[in-house]
């Protein structure tokens, strides 16, 4: 009687399967320390066959920053809803980037703590997808703009200037809102030990609505022509 044949896994499956593995490892051991090894292991495969599909570390990880990237900007443009309000999109899309970096912290901490900090090339694809996602969001504040009847008063340069500063907002309370410390870790282990949850992490409907009472009660002054000044 011959041997029962294993169904063979599609390519294009196992290579998911690896860069899930991936972006595990990098988050969790960091660019340098992460192995190949350690990578084929989370991944069920063999060592050869990663590199045998990914040919190297620095591509296996670029790979990473590309599929992340472009599932946080597709995230985030999909969460807008399109006829609302200026302020409901703005508010939808926020929504949606916090949404995702919740529900992939190490996909976040890939590319806003990894990919940042190791150089070219990697830098630098992460640096378009986040100017890819300002320019979405320039495109919200200046609909705001035209909506509120002060086109000419807000200069394109200004528009594009609240856009990056939103948008770093937004980075910095992702941080705060989703990346586990090691003080963390240490309350929620010591918690579940008690029987007790762990420390409740703020919804992202929550996180969104803090960033639109800072920024949108100051854009909404702006755009009715109030703007702030020095005193002499």
């Amino acid at each position: 009687m011959s041997a029962v044949k294993s169904k063979r896994v599609p390519r294009a499956v196992r290579e998911q399967q690896m860069l899930d593995a991936a972006v595990r490892t990098f988050a969790r051991r960091g660019y340098r320390a992460a192995s190949m090894d350690e990578i084929a292991e989370v991944a069920g495969v063999s060592k050869p066959l990663v590199y045998l599909y990914l040919n190297s570390k620095e591509e296996l990880f670029s790979a990473v920053i590309r599929r992340e990237s472009a599932a946080l900007v597709e995230a985030v443009t999909a969460a807008v809803e399109p006829d609302a309000p200026a302020d409901r999109q703005l508010w939808s899309g926020l929504t949606g980037f916090f949404a995702h970096t919740a529900e992939h912290p190490d996909g976040w901490a890939v590319l806003h703590q990894q990919a940042r900090t190791h150089g070219e090339p990697f830098a630098l694809e992460v640096a378009a997808m986040r100017a890819e996602i300002v320019r979405f969001v320039t495109e919200l504040i200046g609909a705001a703009a035209q909506e509120a009847g002060c086109v000419g008063e807000l200069a394109d340069r200004e528009v594009a200037g609240l856009a990056h500063a939103l948008v770093g907002a937004a980075e910095s309370l992702a941080e705060w809102a989703n990346v586990r410390t090691d003080e963390d870790a240490s309350a929620e282990q010591e918690q579940e030990q008690e029987g007790e949850r762990g420390r409740q992490r703020p919804a992202a409907k929550d996180t969104a609505a803090t960033l639109m009472n800072f920024a949108w009660a100051g854009l909404g002054r702006l755009m009715d022509g109030e703007r702030w000044a020095p005193e002499a």
